[in-house]
């Protein structure tokens, strides 16, 4: 077993704990926001963030078995995780739909650039993690319907 692997999983782990913990804490004041009538039902949410955090652990395992990540990529990936729980912790906790709507819109960016860099790397692993750019993209749909409908 790898360090890089191990310390990429702690990570991602920390990454899901804290923002799980952000968006508990605001759960009773968003169920209370008026929401798009097309509206992902609230059990997907969880599931797809799932499904996306053992992408990554499974994807990077694989990777750093056969080789080291790129210092761009990791560095992507923090700023990416990083991202993540500020949006959670400003949006859900702190109750701020605006700031909530820039700081999703700049974790789109830069997980559309961490797509392209690991598909430098591993097409493969790049496909396969289309999922988080993608996901994110609906998530800044519905965030911006949620802000204009309260």
């Amino acid at each position: 077993m790898k360090k890089s692997s191990v310390i990429s999983t702690v990570s991602i782990i920390i990454i899901a704990v804290l923002g799980a913990i952000f968006t508990h804490l605001g759960m009773q004041w968003y169920e209370g926001l008026t929401k798009p009538t097309q509206w992902i039902p609230s059990f997907v949410i969880p599931i797809l963030w799932t499904v996306i955090y053992l992408s990554f652990i499974v994807a990077l395992w694989l990777w750093q078995n056969k080789k080291p990540l790129t210092r761009e990529t990791i560095v992507l990936l923090a700023i990416n995780g990083f991202l993540n729980v500020l949006w959670c912790l400003v949006f859900f906790t702190l109750k701020s739909l605006f700031l909530g709507n820039v700081i999703i819109v700049i974790n789109v960016l830069f997980a559309i650039k961490l797509l392209f860099e690991i598909c430098k790397d591993r097409p493969l692993y790049g496909l396969w993690l289309s999922i988080y750019p993608t996901w994110l993209c609906v998530a800044a749909t519905l965030n911006l319907a949620v802000w204009i409908l309260n």
